[in-house]
């Protein structure tokens, strides 16, 4: 019984939305439930319940994010496979949080980082590209895999021009890496990650100060990988050291270069699709894990650059 409270939320807020999504009416009586309408969106809202109802009876509590995730992957994953999503963790925040992934290709792409040594996690904000990425990392670093954690991203200038920010150097740099802080001090909280980076331990720097460099047993990772050069990417990819591992995130079209044919991100993908020990993975709107609006975005901008290029 409390899986199918848990199935269908406060106020049946969880089936609610099946029902305003794809149409059709559920009742619920004695433990049984009944579904009614289009016999394809019956079909749907029946595997999206199955899903869900596994997912509840692993004990985890099921949120309206879920709920719309469930839905959208109905006509292709296995409700088995998305129901143990909610199994295992990557690591535990200081918050008491247990990091797991919320959809199968957020899963793909963790499993691709623990396989391979080098891994692009490629697609629209808000798919976790850059947090899974940090918390894999913690979790390499807490069971002493790598012995140094290093996050880098371009600072390339989107509107606002360095030289006009306060401060020195590194003043004016950390506005670029501040999301890098932020999912560290998630992970670690401020003081044990303030320690660790004064140690040296933990790296948080512009690209430009990594040329000249190998990097031994670190698990280095690229953000906003898309506003590097085709000659910064190079740069990147050739300071990877012994017993290392590095991750690339970007997002293709949010790049902030005066020419975007130029992205290193690009070309690199390219380049590197068939070289073995390197997996990339691109993310969708399905696997956007923030405000369902982020989610109604991206799919709207995609579908009207989509339409633009038919027009071209």
């Amino acid at each position: 019984m409390d899986a199918m409270l848990n199935l269908f939320g406060s106020y049946d807020e969880n089936i609610k939305i099946i029902q305003s999504e794809l149409g059709v009416d559920i009742l619920s009586r004695g433990g049984d439930i009944r579904i009614t309408g289009p016999d394809r969106a019956v079909e749907r809202a029946y595997t999206c319940i199955e899903g869900l109802l596994k997912t509840a009876e692993r004990g985890e509590p099921i949120s309206a994010q879920q709920v719309r995730y469930f839905i959208s992957m109905a006509d292709e994953g296995d409700p088995e496979e998305i129901a143990a999503l909610s199994d295992g963790g990557i690591c535990v925040t200081t918050s008491g949080k247990i990091i797991k992934p919320k959809t199968l290709g957020q899963k793909k792409y963790i499993d691709s980082i623990a396989e391979n040594t080098v891994t692009f996690g490629i697609g629209p904000a808000g798919t976790g590209k850059t947090f899974l990425a940090v918390s894999m990392a913690v979790r390499a670093f807490k069971a002493h895999t790598v012995q140094k954690i290093i996050l880098t991203r371009p600072a390339v200038e989107a509107g606002e021009k360095l030289g006009f920010l306060p401060g020195d150097l590194q003043n004016k740099v950390d506005p670029y890496l501040r999301p890098l802080y932020d999912a560290l001090y998630e992970m670690l909280g401020a003081e044990t990650f303030a320690r660790l980076q004064e140690r040296g331990t933990i790296e948080v720097a512009p690209l430009a100060y990594m040329r000249g460099r190998t990097l031994d047993e670190s698990f280095i990772i690229l953000d906003e990988a898309q506003n590097t050069s085709p000659e910064q990417m190079k740069m990147f990819l050739t300071r990877l050291g012994f017993n290392s591992k590095m991750v690339i995130t970007g997002d293709v079209t949010q790049i902030d270069l005066a020419d975007p044919k130029k992205s290193g991100l690009v070309e690199a993908v390219k380049v590197l699709k068939n070289v073995k020990d390197i997996a990339i993975n691109h993310f969708t709107e399905k696997d956007v894990v923030r405000h369902k609006l982020v989610q109604d975005i991206v799919k709207a901008y995609e579908q009207y650059n989509a339409e633009r290029s038919r027009k071209r």
